[in-house]
């Protein structure tokens, strides 16, 4: 059996140029990395503006786990389906983290026959974005200490600084450390600390910004802390708006490359669904949706944290509404879900699957809560049997939900046409009467417990000490009326990530808030949940390297 990167290798990739004419697009309107990716130009983006926008298809799946659920796998091969069947398509997925591929979770391309290519480049360096995301949120870090150490005209209180400096690496030593050691002229002692790229309010505002000028305005409204007199002292007080925009001006054009049927695919942005918003850029959205009939997009993780913050953020800031929902499953992760060990998974045991269904429902019931019809993406797996199999879909019957077999991992767009037509006929058939969970002018603390009891279906939540201060204080200073961003475990509906299937009744800790003024929401960060992770006892990064003829191995 080949591997996924064996079979990206062996791909048929046609010129970026001819891919971008499929989406009506000029070379003059891309500005190519190489022969297979390209960016599309600011220029071309403002020109799309005034065009009737197409479908808008979310997909999303149950809760992770080690047995794999196939998300990415199944937005690739469900685009590459609704190409097959007619329906000019467009995917928009969000870029990989060096962090996971070189720790624990490996690549973000898709995998067997439903993969985006050059799949190597996107899991790797790309076109840069990252790092110039990375670059630009550092730029910050350094203007805040230079401007204490010249002074300190703002008044800057060191003791309230919260802007810390990220790179995009599992690295848990710099989680908290203490900086500017070694005398004065290296600034001044405070305690600080790192978070991953992913999790940066930079990368965050580059996903939710409409153009250069709303990038840049975003920016500057960033509060990096706060003055001795408590109050907010912001990116564009410290005159780092403008350099930051430069930094960041070309990472904001939306990359294009293609899927191993070669149909277009725009890759864009990262944050993590468990302590960000977990969505590709919205400018990546829009442009496909005034490019396609159709656009499949996906929300990081499983329904309770991407597709909710998809949903009540993405969709909200953005002014966006999906037609349908594909939630992706599988008869493995099922049985997880019902209590068998990874190991044992290749037995038959219809009866776990029947008792993992209920964390397959209760995504179903919260899907449904935003007023979106849903369809069960089955992505199979060779061991599954007819009577697993037959399990599942009698229970996604009972819940008035069609689960639909998908074999494109194997078979690739072909594998996946019948889920293209059930996906079609929930769009055609007008059903999303779309809602977002909680209206903008609930309070913060109620918006935290809104989501926390309906979605997670915790019995209460519990503040830190202070929290609950913070959160009064934003609201007086005008922040409100923001949604909120729950970053926590994403193996569990729980906070306990040991807590399978669907737990009820527990309670949520939120240990601490950030304000993200500049992306427009605000994080509550419940249980244990890392900004910067750790790497494993085994890091993939140990089996990482070159082979003799000077290509990646270990990769994927």
């Amino acid at each position: 059996m080949q591997t996924d990167l064996q079979i990206a290798r062996a791909a048929d990739k046609r010129p970026i140029a001819e891919i971008a004419g499929r989406l009506g697009l000029t070379p003059q309107q891309i500005l190519p990395y190489g022969h297979d990716k390209a960016k599309i130009t600011h220029d071309a983006l403002a020109g799309l503006d005034g065009r009737a926008q197409g479908r808008l298809v979310l997909v999303t799946a149950i809760n992770p786990t080690p047995a794999g659920e196939g998300k990415t796998t199944t937005t690739v091969g469900l685009g590459d389906a609704l190409n097959r069947i007619g329906r000019r398509t467009t995917i928009c997925i969000r870029e990989a983290s060096l962090g996971p591929n070189f720790g624990l979770k490996g690549g973000a391309a898709g995998g067997g026959h439903a993969q985006i290519v050059p799949m190597e480049e996107m899991n790797l360096h790309f076109t840069g974005d990252f790092h110039a995301i990375t670059s630009a949120h550092n730029l910050l870090a350094a203007m805040i200490d230079n401007h204490v150490h010249w002074g300190n005209a703002l008044d800057l209180d060191t003791r309230r600084i919260t802007w810390r400096r990220v790179m995009d690496m599992n690295d848990r030593a710099l989680r908290d450390m203490v900086i500017g050691l070694g005398g004065p002229g290296n600034g001044f002692s405070r305690q600080s600390g790192f978070d991953i790229t992913v999790a940066s309010e930079v990368m965050a505002i580059l996903c939710l910004a409409r153009d250069l000028t709303d990038l840049q305005d975003r920016l500057g409204r960033i509060v990096v802390g706060y003055s001795r007199d408590r109050q907010p002292v912001t990116a564009r007080d410290l005159g780092a708006d403008g350099a930051m925009t430069v930094l960041l001006k070309d990472a904001l054009q939306p990359n294009l490359v293609q899927t191993l049927e070669n149909n277009p695919a725009l890759v864009h942005g990262g944050p993590f669904a468990n302590i960000a918003h977990g969505c590709n850029s919205v400018i990546a959205t829009k442009a496909a949706l005034r490019l396609s009939d159709y656009v499949v997009t996906e929300a990081g993780f499983g329904a309770d944290l991407g597709a909710e913050k998809f949903l009540n953020i993405k969709c909200r800031l953005a002014g966006l509404a999906p037609s349908a929902v594909v939630l992706v499953a599988t008869v493995r992760a099922l049985k997880m879900n019902g209590g068998v060990a990874k190991a044992d998974l290749g037995a038959e045991d219809v009866g776990a699957v029947s008792r993992g269904c209920a964390n397959l429902g209760r995504h179903i019931e919260n899907i449904r809560s935003f007023g979106l019809p849903v369809v069960v993406a089955l992505n199979h797996f060779a061991g599954d049997t007819e009577a697993e199999i037959a399990a599942l879909q009698d229970y996604c019957a009972g819940h008035g939900v069609q689960a639909v077999l998908a074999r494109h991992w194997a078979e690739g767009g072909a594998g996946a046409e019948a889920l293209a037509h059930a996906v079609v006929d929930l769009v055609e058939g007008g059903l999303a009467d779309f809602r977002t969970l909680y209206p903008d002018e609930m309070p913060l603390w109620q918006k935290i417990e809104t989501i926390c009891t309906r979605i997670h279906r915790a019995a209460r939540v519990e503040a830190a000490p202070g929290v609950r201060e913070q959160l009064a204080g934003w609201e007086a200073a005008g922040h409100g009326r923001m949604p909120v961003c729950i970053a926590k475990t994403q193996y569990s509906f729980s906070t306990d990530p040991e807590l399978r299937g669907a737990p009820e009744g527990h309670m949520i800790p939120v240990r601490e808030v950030r304000l993200n003024a500049g992306a427009g929401f605000v994080v509550a960060i419940c249980g244990q949940i890392m900004t910067m992770p750790g790497l494993p006892r085994h890091p993939a990064a140990e089996v990482i390297g070159l082979d003799d003829q000077g290509q990646v191995e270990g990769l994927f």
